[in-house]
């Protein structure tokens, strides 16, 4: 059964931690594709200091060469607020019953998942695959996410398209978007954080720049 990855985010800008994760999810848990889903109207987080389009042109920028990697736009081009319920439920009737949908989630979204919108649904159209660290136990959840591990939770990834929970490891990579942005404000060029083009995209769109800056 073919395995397609989907990893979401605001990617405001994307960074190399982004590409670490994506690179990780698909060598522990054997994907055939990694789909990037940059964020619209997020119903959880403040606006993206980028716009839409140019934070799908970063992506795409990141992902150039990259065979298997791609950018869906589908939540960008979403009127109104962005759930990622009704992204799954859209690529699940897309793709039909006879792939495996694995949502690729860091560890603090996983403990925070009770706070999504119809949470207990995303199992109904995926898999979750969360990072790692150290060893995990149900009391170190909330109930409503314990629960669902108890249920759910797998040692590995089953041939079936959805309805489990996995964890899998990654390096650390000292690296946050809201940094990376602030960084960018006091004028600094931190390429090595940044994958290939992208720097130049920001500096030609003059993005995250100190609004008192003078051009």
């Amino acid at each position: 059964m073919k395995r397609i990855g989907l990893l979401g985010g605001t990617f405001d800008p994307v960074h190399v931690g982004h590409l670490a994760l994506a690179r990780a999810a698909a060598d522990a848990l054997k994907l055939d594709e990694v789909r990037f889903i940059p964020t619209g109207r997020s119903w959880q987080k403040d606006s993206a200091s980028a716009s839409g389009e140019q934070r799908l042109q970063m992506l795409r920028l990141a992902v150039d060469g990259r065979a298997n990697w791609s950018v869906d736009e589908r939540e960008v081009r979403r009127d109104g607020p962005t759930y990622t319920i009704d992204t799954l439920a859209e690529l699940r009737n897309e793709l039909g019953p006879q792939v495996s949908l694995v949502l690729i989630l860091g560890s603090d979204q996983l403990r925070n998942l009770a706070t999504w919108h119809r949470y207990r649904e995303l199992l109904d159209f995926a898999h979750i695959a969360a990072t790692q660290r150290g060893s995990h136990r149900l009391v170190d959840f909330e109930p409503q996410v314990a629960g669902l591990l108890d249920e759910h939770g797998r040692e590995a990834l089953p041939d079936a398209p959805a309805g489990t929970i996995v964890f899998f490891r990654m390096p650390p990579v000292p690296v946050s978007a809201t940094a990376l942005r602030a960084a960018l404000a006091r004028g600094e060029r931190p390429a090595e954080l940044l994958p290939p083009g992208v720097l130049d995209y920001i500096d030609r769109h003059r993005l995250y720049r100190n609004p008192n800056e003078t051009a």
